[in-house]
């Protein structure tokens, strides 16, 4: 019997799932974000059933290898039994960090140091086929810098502080109809501020050319390097990312990385291409 083995990539944001069956790819889908440490089980297994397993292909896998954000102790637990409730079949669940999948990915046998860079942020030293070492990023809050939460964080923050010049200050408004109040509500009241805060990146990508917008990201990403990658005292290994921030803006962390001392590695848009 061909094992069916189910691979998932789960950011807060998105969750990538690759089926295979023996050696080959047989199907492909997203679902949204799984994070164990801002969803419960039965809400994990909600989202599995109502959007992984309306389709039948992924119904049967005997093998599941998770990889999320916020996996990490306990939570994994959390969500290997959501996943064993929603898919019986699987007689062998293992749950993992996003950052081992991304290392596995960016790595492979070699070591370096492996980057995420999405709605959050994330890194480790890949050593000898496993993470060694790990700057917790702490959240958008008091940490993951470079995140998409966090550029939004700025963005809007400079945007309602009038710290931008007048004419991005006019294109946000134009591009958004947010009122201040409503920003501060959806922040602070509404679920997911996190998603929120990280759906402002396309502005920054838009007008990552104009002098303000090209600051506020080369500073963001070089913190992201100075409060992370620097703890690891490693800088003759590449340092790597996955993560659609780490894709759309690789010019401006490439320079970063360079400013800050350091050579880069590949960067990844998913970990499971």
């Amino acid at each position: 019997m061909e094992r069916v083995i189910l691979i998932a990539d789960s950011g807060s944001t998105k969750t990538d799932w690759l089926l295979r069956v023996g050696e080959r790819n047989k199907a492909r889908i997203a679902t949204q974000g799984i994070n164990p440490f801002m969803l419960s089980e039965e809400e994990i297994e909600s989202i599995l059933r109502n959007e992984l397993l309306t389709n039948e292909e992924f119904l049967c896998p005997t093998e599941i290898r998770f990889y999320g954000a916020g996996c990490r102790g306990a939570q994994c637990d959390v969500v290997a039994s959501a996943l064993r409730k929603a898919m019986p079949t699987a007689v062998n669940v293992k749950v993992d960090s996003d950052l081992a999948g991304a290392a596995h990915a960016l790595c492979g046998k070699a070591d370096g140091i492996a980057c995420i860079l999405g709605t959050g942020s994330n890194s480790g030293l890949f050593v000898d086929g496993k993470i060694v070492a790990n700057v917790s990023p702490l959240g958008f809050i008091l940490g993951d810098e470079g995140s998409g939460a966090v550029l939004g964080r700025r963005l809007v923050g400079d945007v309602l502080k009038k710290q931008l010049p007048e004419h991005l200050c006019r294109a946000f408004e134009e591009a958004y109809h947010l009122t201040g109040d409503e920003i501060i509500r959806r922040t602070y009241k509404e679920p997911f501020p996190n998603r929120f805060l990280a759906s402002f990146t396309p502005f920054l990508h838009t007008h990552r050319e104009d002098e303000a917008i090209a600051a506020l990201l080369h500073e963001e990403f070089s913190r992201f390097f100075r409060r992370n990658v620097a703890a690891y005292q490693r800088p003759d290994l590449p340092v790597g990312f996955v993560g659609s921030v780490a894709w759309y803006f690789r010019e401006e962390v490439a320079k970063a990385a360079t400013d800050t001392g350091f050579k880069m590695g590949r960067i990844k848009r998913c970990p499971l291409d």
